[in-house]
This record gives C-alpha cells, sequence and structure tokens, in this order.
C-alpha cells in the first residue's frame, strides 16, 4: 500500500490541529432559513412553493429543471416567508425561499424509513439520489445522480471516495472519516452495485493516520474495496490529481472522469448518497469547518442548509478579536466574504476567520522568471506567460497556451515570489473567455 501522487504541488500549513480532534457538534438554527435555488453546477431550480405555504422537513421545494440541475430541499419545518434576490457566497445576489422556522422540525412522512439497496433497481436507486437534491459536496456542486449515471455502466473500472482533504484548515471529511465511517462504506457499496466491473477506492492523505487505521479495519473484509493512501501535498484532492495518482489516468477539461472509467465522489457525498438511499433521508446538512485564529473554539458542526454564516460564528464562540479576513471554504479555494449575512448551501465546506490579511499587505513586483509557478502547477501550465496574456487582454494567446485547463488552485500564486495575482487573473480571464463562448 504505497504512497500514490502527481507531479507540482505545494505544501502550505494546514492549520488542521485546530479542529481536527473535536466531535462534530449538532446545531440548530435560530433564524429564518434562506435556500438558494442554484446550489449546484447546471440549471437553478423552479421554486414549488409559494409565499405563505407551510412546507416540512425533507420537501421538495425547488424543483430541477433539466438533466444537470438539483431539487432544493427544506430543511426545516415552517412557512414561505419570500421568495425573492438575497446575496449569497459568490457575492451575487441570486434567488433564493426564505423559510420562517417554526421550531418543531416535522418531516415528510417517509423521512428515516429503511431501505434495503440490494433490492433496489439501478434506475430506483439513481431516480433516489435526484431527489433527494444530492450534489458533490467537495465544492464543485455537479449534480451526483448525473455523475453516477454514465453511457455505459460496464466501462466504469474505479469508483473513488476522495478522502484527501487537502486544503487546508478544513477538517469536516476527517471527522467524517472517524464517526461515519461504516455509512461511507455502505455509501461506497451503494454505489458499486450500479458498476458491476468496479473496484472502490478510498483515498486518503497519509496526515491522518487515525483515519487510515479505522477505515482500513472496515475495509479489510470488502472484496471490492480497498484503500489508498495519498502523499499529504496540496492539490492532492483535485478530481485530475486524485484519478492519476490512484489510476495512473488522465483527464483534461474537456473531459469527465467516467471517460476514463471512474466515478469519484467526495466523504460526505457518500455518506448523503448513503443516507438517501438506505435511510430515505434527502440532503439537508452540510458539516462545517468553523475555523481560524480569529475564532475562540474552532471545531466542526452539523449544520442545516439555509442557516445563516453568522450563527455558526456564535456557535463557535464568536471572535476573539476582529477578523479581518474572512473565508466561504479554505485559504487557497475558498472565496472572500464581506458579509456573514449569507446562508450555508451543499456545496459549503468551511468559514475561514483570520485575525491578519496576509495577502493584503503584499504589494505586487516584477516578475522575475524564476520558474516556481511552472514547478508547482499540477496541471504542467506555463503560469508566468499566461499572466502575461491574461494582463494583455489576449484570450487568444491564454488559449493557445492551455490556459483553459487551469482550474485555479492557488499554486502559483503561493509560491510567487513577486506576488503577483496569477490566480485572481486567470479566474478573470477564464470567465471572460467562457462569457463570450456563451454569446
Amino acid at each position: 500500500m504505497g504512497l500514490a501522487s502527481f507531479r507540482g504541488g505545494i505544501h502550505p500549513y494546514d492549520g488542521k490541529e485546530l479542529s481536527k480532534d473535536k466531535l462534530v457538534k449538532e446545531v440548530l438554527p435560530k433564524g429564518e432559513l434562506v435556500y438558494p435555488l442554484s446550489q449546484h453546477i447546471g440549471a437553478p431550480a423552479k421554486p414549488i412553493v409559494g409565499v405563505g405555504d407551510r412546507v416540512l422537513a425533507g420537501q421538495i421545494i425547488g424543483e430541477a429543471q433539466g438533466f444537470i440541475s438539483a431539487n432544493v430541499v427544506a430543511s426545516v419545518s415552517g412557512t414561505v416567508k419570500a421568495i425573492e434576490k438575497r446575496l449569497v457566497v459568490s457575492g451575487n445576489k441570486e434567488t433564493v425561499i426564505v423559510v420562517e422556522n417554526d421550531g418543531l422540525y416535522e418531516t415528510v412522512p417517509a423521512i428515516g424509513q429503511q431501505r434495503d439497496y440490494t433490492k433496489l433497481s439501478k434506475e430506483e436507486i439513481r431516480n433516489i439520489v435526484k431527489e433527494a437534491g444530492l450534489v458533490g459536496m467537495g465544492g464543485a456542486g455537479f449534480p451526483t445522480h448525473v455523475k453516477i449515471t454514465p453511457k455505459d455502466d460496464s466501462k466504469i473500472e474505479y469508483v473513488i471516495v476522495n478522502g484527501a482533504e487537502c486544503e487546508p484548515y478544513l477538517t469536516s471529511d476527517y471527522r467524517m472519516m472517524l464517526e461515519e465511517t461504516e455509512k461511507i462504506i455502505k455509501g461506497l457499496k451503494v454505489e458499486l452495485s450500479l458498476f458491476e466491473n468496479a473496484t472502490g477506492i478510498i483515498a486518503v492523505e497519509d496526515n491522518k493516520p487515525e483515519a487510515i487505521k479505522k477505515l482500513q479495519e472496515f475495509v479489510q473484509s470488502e472484496e471490492r474495496i480497498k484503500l489508498q493512501v495519498l502523499k499529504t501535498k496540496y492539490p492532492q484532492g483535485a478530481e485530475r490529481q486524485l484519478i492519476y495518482a490512484c489510476t495512473g489516468r488522465k483527464i483534461n477539461s474537456s473531459m469527465l472522469p467516467a471517460d476514463v472509467g471512474v466515478v469519484v465522489n467526495n466523504i460526505d457525498t457518500s455518506i448523503s448518497i448513503y443516507m438517501a438511499v438506505c435511510e430515505s433521508t434527502p440532503l439537508m446538512r452540510r458539516i462545517i469547518t468553523v475555523t481560524g485564529d480569529a475564532i475562540k473554539d474552532p471545531r466542526n458542526f452539523n449544520v442545516k442548509t439555509g442557516t445563516n454564516y453568522r450563527e455558526l460564528v456564535e456557535e463557535a464562540g464568536g471572535f476573539i478579536t476582529k477578523a479581518e479576513k474572512i473565508i466561504s471554504g479554505g485559504p487557497m479555494m475558498g472565496l472572500a466574504l464581506f458579509s456573514l449575512d449569507v446562508p450555508v448551501t451543499k456545496t459549503s465546506s468551511a468559514l475561514l476567520c483570520m485575525t491578519k490579511d496576509e495577502v493584503a499587505k503584499y504589494e505586487p513586483t516584477a516578475c522575475i522568471r524564476c520558474g516556481r509557478c511552472v514547478k508547482a502547477c499540477p496541471c504542467k501550465l506555463i503560469p508566468q506567460k499566461m499572466y502575461e496574456c491574461a494582463n494583455n487582454f489576449d484570450n487568444e494567446g491564454f488559449v493557445k497556451l492551455n490556459g483553459m485547463e487551469c482550474y485555479e488552485c492557488g499554486c502559483c500564486t503561493f509560491v510567487c515570489p513577486a506576488r503577483l495575482r496569477l490566480t485572481q487573473a486567470f479566474k478573470q480571464t477564464r470567465r471572460s473567455i467562457l462569457d463570450s463562448k456563451k454569446k
């Protein structure tokens, strides 16, 4: 069981010791719940409730529109207060459904009903996953029912559960590997029932020895599941790097993992598949890491989707001192927030609160052609040349340099001695190119 890895990458301070050893704490919302209709890649859901309607926990309130879309499910019982535009994590205003929590937490009748997945057809399993509103919970939010419905089931050879959790400070998946081990395995077995020729792989970085030990105990009796220990390095958990480390197969931005016979899901997605299929429970909760040196009691919380971020800070004891930088997600790929009045969604993973904004204190200088960005890039790109194109609004040149293969991991910016805002420039350029294609 050797260590698997990839070329490139970096080793930032991981900050995981702040929250990794504390049990997950369940938190019930105090105020209203806000459910954006777009919590996934693809078409936004369509509201199927109206203002004044009473809803139950587990009830579909936003219906998927098209194949690549996902249902939105109420996480509490209460009354629909509004359907309007509100601020979300991205900084944009999007259509949301606002539910006034009645504190009763009444559920739809079937919630919690036990089911034997071995007695369900493939179509039934996929429909259950679709109805439950499952999406990839590692950050991208790709609808899970689409991911587990490739063109040919027989060509899927690997189903990988991504337990790398390489993003600094995040420990929610780690806690789940320790506290919900059996559900992870059972969720993977549900997936394997869809792909008769596949082997299950649970991939974990070697900085998580306790999780590795516990998972190994569970998989040793499983004929179709194995544990793959990965070298600790960022971005080991990125889909392309993970697939290469585990299978030796390569994909690019124009491909899906299924094109090389692979399906990849996050740890919490695997748990959610088990809960949906075997416990009749749709996606209504997230495990979120609330951490950083500005937080009094960093830890992981089990929270209802739609909960206000400000309530999470309160549950973590509040701020020790003023937070100069607040990020939804991790420091490498998260989104900086200017307001805590945004809702937890299916793709929320962490709330990172720092006393100092380390990035703001550095002023960019001229590139010295040191090549560190090239060495660090996990996609084997040339960030220095891409940056020149981005600065000159040379979209054609950016594309010729394979700039669209960049997935904005931040490795180049991290190692740049000139403190150039490389990732930010690439993000803007890629967005500009994609927007022009749509037009």
